[in-house]
C-alpha cells in the first residue's frame, strides 16, 4: 500500500500537472470503487465541470479541492496508483498512445479514467480494485468522522518530540503496530515502520510501554529522517506503486530491511528475519534488534 512518501510524491507530481484543469468526463468498469455518492451516475454528473483548485494530502488520502465547494478524495489502498497520460480503449483495455513507462504491466490495470481540460487524462490503475474514490462537500469532508479520527501528520512542524510522546502515552501494544495505527500517527505502514525500527535497533514486537526515553527520541528522529529521505527518492516501488508518469520511485536502493528476509543485515551481517505481526509481517535483524 502506498504510504506517506508515495502519496506525497503523487500529490506533488499532480500539483505540477493538473492544477486549474476541469473534469470533463469519467469512465469506470469497477463501479464499486466509487464509494460516494451512492451511484456512479450521480458521481459522473456531480464531478463534470468542476475545476481543480488545490491538491493536498491527509494521511494516505489524496484530496482534490474543486470549485463549487466540492472535494474528490482518492485513497489508493493496496495496489492502486494514479497515472497521467493519453490512452485509447481497445477491446476493454486502455492502451497508452505513446511509448512510455505507462506500458509497464503494473500500469495496465486501469479501472477509472478521468478526462481533464487541456486534453489530459487521469487514470487509476488498481490490480485488486480496492481503491476508494469519494466526492464530498469540502466542509463535510473536513468535519467527517473519518478525518477527525486521523492522527497527527509526522512531518508537520507542530509534531514535535513532545507531541510524539503525548500520542504514545498510555498506549499498549507492539511498537510496529502502534506506528502503523492511523489514529495514532498517519502515513506510516509496513515499509517505513520496518525501516524506522531497524534504524534505531528497536525490535518491532517490543511493547510501547517498555520503551525508554532515549528509544522514543531515536524513533522520532528516525521517523523524520527516513520519511523525508523516501520523499526525496520519490517513494518505494518494490510492489505496485508508480509515479503518475508510470515510473518507479527510487527508495528501493535505500531500504535496509523491508522485504530483505534471508539477506544479510547491513550492520552486523546477521540474516534478516520476517515474522507475522497481526495480519502483517515484520522484517528485522534478530541481532541488532533484540527483544
Amino acid at each position: 500500500m502506498p504510504e506517506l512518501p508515495e502519496v506525497e510524491t503523487t500529490v506533488k507530481d499532480l500539483q505540477e500537472k493538473v492544477l486549474s484543469r476541469a473534469f470533463i468526463d469519467v469512465w469506470t468498469d469497477a463501479k464499486k470503487i466509487i464509494k460516494k455518492p451512492e451511484s456512479f451516475k450521480k458521481f459522473k454528473k456531480d464531478i463534470k465541470g468542476k475545476k481543480i483548485q488545490k491538491i493536498w494530502r491527509r494521511g494516505k488520502n489524496i484530496i482534490f479541492e474543486l470549485s463549487n465547494g466540492f472535494s474528490l478524495l482518492i485513497h489508493q489502498k493496496l495496489t492502486g496508483h494514479l497515472l497521467i497520460g493519453s490512452w485509447k480503449l481497445e477491446v476493454g483495455n486502455w492502451k497508452p498512445l505513446n511509448d512510455s513507462p505507462l506500458e509497464e504491466p503494473v500500469n495496465r490495470y486501469i479501472h477509472l479514467m478521468f478526462w481533464l481540460s487541456g486534453d489530459l487524462m487521469l487514470a487509476l490503475s488498481d490490480l485488486r480494485k480496492f481503491a476508494k474514490v469519494e466526492l464530498w462537500k469540502t466542509k463535510e469532508l473536513k468535519d467527517s468522522k473519518e478525518f477527525k479520527r486521523l492522527g497527527p501528520e509526522p512531518l508537520e512542524k507542530e509534531f514535535t518530540f513532545q507531541e510524539f510522546k503525548k500520542v504514545l502515552k498510555n498506549k499498549r501494544g507492539k511498537i510496529k503496530q502502534v506506528l502503523m495505527n492511523q489514529e495514532v500517527i498517519v502515513g506510516i505502514g509496513n515499509i517505513y515502520s520496518d525501516e524506522i525500527l531497524w534504524e534505531v535497533k528497536v525490535h518491532p514486537f517490543k511493547d510501547v510501554s517498555k520503551l525508554k526515553e532515549e528509544e522514543l527520541k531515536s524513533i522520532y528522529q528516525a521517523m523524520q529522517k527516513i520519511l523525508k529521505r523516501a520523499i526525496q527518492a520519490k517513494g518505494e516501488s518494490i510492489s505496485d506503486f508508480r509515479r503518475i508518469s508510470g515510473e518507479k520511485g527510487g527508495f528501493d536502493s535505500l531500504k535496509k530491511v523491508y522485504r530483505r528476509e534471508g539477506e544479510r543485515c547491513y550492520r552486523c551481517g546477521t540474516e534478516i528475519k520476517r515474522e507475522k505481526i497481526g495480519s502483517r509481517s515484520a522484517h528485522f535483524c534478530p541481532t541488532c534488534q533484540k527483544l
